[in-house]
Parts: structure tokens; C-alpha cells; sequence
């Protein structure tokens, strides 16, 4: 039978509501930086992330070095007038340059024409469009494609797709996972009694959920630091003016997103009395955060789902800045989906607050939904 705890009043000369909050998130804060297992699994993340952009910069940079064969006519050999890194051929006519590309003399040509008012020129490749001869361009300029297939826009396009669902992954399952474990922790020791009788219910959860957030928003900075020093060290700057944007987008949706999330863990965790129950009511949370992972997988270049992720508060944190990358998003489309999110962020940490507050001391069996919410 669940049996319930009623706490004591708070004692005179108690900690104030943001007091609480904040010694909460402290403590939070020091028992993660304390664990060796957290500090050496981030540290990996880190150098791995480092290792990846490092190396991914370097072999474009070396690509570029040994020097990219394109095919040209007299009307556009000015387009790769100074650039470094590209062997031109002139080529008589654009039938030639095409014929040029067609035996793999070349890479791609720059043929007259384009579907674009803003260009005069199309670049003709075989199967792939070279990424590094349309990074050294200004613009992206319109691509013909011989014998269309997955090319390098295609690949270094799902990479990135599987770059943000990973972090997004990563980071929102392990702190998530972390409130959980501590809820139930807490509760399984009796500690929740003690503590709710100096501070308010609602104060220790803000706390828990304070605390996780700003190490889940440490981890996201450093990483986009990592990846930002890697760029620019391997002087890959076209891909990291491309994907400036993107990434601070991702920092402001993940924070929203983490919040709502980690509100979600907690109160699922409050709603039972051991660890080994944890998966019985995180689970779901837990499927709403690989979701996002498995989609840009498999889906990252279906313009339908992704503009569908975009504004679902559970994906948008990876749909929206993905089709920004893109260039699919219009300039009020990350507004919107954020005024959404935060929108169902509150409505979220209120919902997990009633559960929170009608849980934490309900020892013995599990909680059903209905009377967490009924209180």
C-alpha cells in the first residue's frame, strides 16, 4: 500500500524560494562534477568531436590542395577567376566541357546558362556535386547532374542531420536520465523528507531541473566551441559561415527543449519509490527523445517531415535548425517554432509540477497517471 509523508513548515530564518532553487541546482551541479564517470565520459565527447571536425577539415583542405579538375569554356573561366585550388581546362564548347565530365576528365564544368537569374553559368557534374569547388564559390550556383546520386551536398548533408540528432540524443538522455535517478534516489533514502521540510516541493524541483540545464547547456556550448576552433583551424570557413547560424538556433532550442524534457523526467521519476522502476514511467520521454535521432536518419531528405519536426516541440530542437542548414526555412519559421516550444514548455513544467507535488511522497506502489494529476 503507497503510504503518504506530510512534510513540516518551513522553520523560521529557512532559505527564500530562489535560495532554495539555487542551493537545489548547486547541489546538483557539484554531485555531476564530482563523478569521474560524467567528467571522463564528456571529456571523450569532447576529443572525439574535436578528432572528427579536425579530420573531416583537413581532407577537404588537402582536397583542395591537390587541386580540383574543372572544365571550362571562354564564357566561364571568369567565375574561377582568383580562386586557389582548382585546375581548369578550357574547353571549346560546353558540349565539350560536358563530354569532359562525362569520361571523368574532370570533376564538373562550368557550362553557359543557368536556371538562376542571378548566375550566368550551371556547374555539370556526373553523380556527385563536389562540396569543397561549391564552398570556394560565393553563392551556391545551380548543379546539372549526369547521372544524379548521392553526392558530397548529399553526404556532408546527412552528417550534419545525424551531427545535431546525436547531441540532442546524447545530452537530453543523460541529463534526463540523471534527474531520474536522483528523484527516485532521494525518495528510496527518505532524504526527500528532510529536504522538502526546509525548502518548497516546487523549489526542489526548479533546482533539479536548473542544475541539469545549465550542465546540459555547458556541454552544448563547449561542443559548438569545439566545432567552431576546428573549423576555423582548418581554415574551413564556407562551412562554418554555413553553419553559424544553425548552430546557435540549436543552443536556443535545446535549452527550451532540454527544460521541457527534464520536467517531463522528473516528474515521471517522482511517480515511483524504486530505481528499478524508473523505465516503467520514463520510458515514453525516453522514445520522445530518440525520435528526433531515428528521423534525420532516415528522413533528412524528405522537405515534408522535416518541416513537420520543425514544429513539433519534441524535434524541433533538430528539424528546425537542419532545414535552416538547408536553406528551406523561411527567416520567421524558427520564431514561430520557438514561440511554440516555449509555449508548450510552460504548459509542460506546470503539468510536471502538479504530478511532482502529488508524487514525491507517495511511498510503496507505483502512482497511476490519473492520480498523480488528481492530486
Amino acid at each position: 500500500m503507497s503510504t503518504v509523508t506530510t512534510p513540516r513548515r518551513s522553520t523560521p530564518g529557512a532559505p527564500g524560494e530562489l535560495q532554495s532553487v539555487w542551493l537545489v541546482a548547486e547541489r546538483e551541479i557539484g554531485s555531476k562534477l564530482r563523478s569521474k564517470a560524467f567528467v571522463i565520459s564528456t571529456a571523450i565527447l569532447v576529443v572525439a568531436a574535436l578528432a572528427s571536425v579536425l579530420w573531416g577539415g583537413f581532407a577537404a583542405r588537402d582536397a583542395v590542395g591537390s587541386g580540383i579538375p574543372v572544365a571550362v569554356t571562354s564564357q566561364t573561366q571568369s567565375a574561377l577567376s582568383g580562386l586557389e585550388g582548382i585546375e581548369a581546362t578550357v574547353a571549346d564548347s560546353d558540349d565539350a566541357a560536358r563530354a569532359l565530365v562525362e569520361d571523368d576528365t574532370v570533376d564538373a564544368a562550368l557550362v553557359s546558362g543557368s536556371s538562376n537569374p542571378a548566375f550566368d553559368y550551371t556547374v555539370v557534374v556526373k553523380d556527385g556535386v563536389p562540396g569543397t569547388l561549391l564552398q570556394m564559390l560565393s553563392e551556391t550556383p545551380p548543379v546539372e547532374s549526369l547521372e544524379p546520386g548521392a553526392g558530397a551536398a548529399d553526404v556532408l548533408r546527412y552528417f550534419i542531420a545525424l551531427g545535431f540528432g546525436v547531441v540532442f540524443l546524447i545530452a537530453a538522455s543523460t541529463f534526463g536520465g540523471t534527474i531520474a535517478q536522483s528523484v527516485v534516489e532521494e525518495k528510496q533514502t527518505r532524504v526527500v523528507e528532510i529536504l522538502i521540510s526546509a525548502i518548497p516541493v516546487r523549489a526542489l524541483l526548479a533546482g533539479k531541473v536548473l542544475g541539469n540545464t545549465i550542465l546540459a547547456m555547458a556541454q552544448i556550448l563547449l561542443l559548438a566551441a569545439v566545432a567552431v576552433v576546428g573549423l576555423a583551424v582548418t581554415d574551413q570557413i564556407g562551412v562554418l559561415g554555413a553553419l553559424g547560424a544553425p548552430i546557435a538556433w540549436f543552443a536556443i532550442f535545446f535549452l527550451f527543449g532540454f527544460v521541457l524534457l527534464a520536467s517531463l523526467f522528473a516528474a515521471a521519476a517522482a511517480m515511483v519509490s524504486r530505481q528499478e522502476d524508473i523505465g516503467a514511467t520514463t520510458t515514453p520521454i525516453t522514445m520522445l527523445v530518440m525520435a528526433p535521432y531515428f528521423l534525420v536518419i532516415f528522413f533528412n531528405d524528405n522537405p515534408v517531415v522535416l518541416t513537420i519536426m520543425s514544429y513539433v516541440p519534441f524535434s524541433a530542437p533538430v528539424g528546425m535548425p537542419l532545414r535552416m542548414y538547408l536553406g528551406d526555412a523561411q527567416w520567421w519559421e524558427p520564431v514561430l517554432s520557438l514561440l511554440i516550444l516555449i509555449a508548450s514548455c510552460v504548459a509542460a513544467i506546470a503539468i510536471a509540477a502538479r504530478i511532482y507535488q502529488n508524487s514525491l511522497l507517495r511511498m510503496g506502489a507505483r502512482v497511476k497517471l490519473a492520480e498523480a494529476l488528481r492530486g
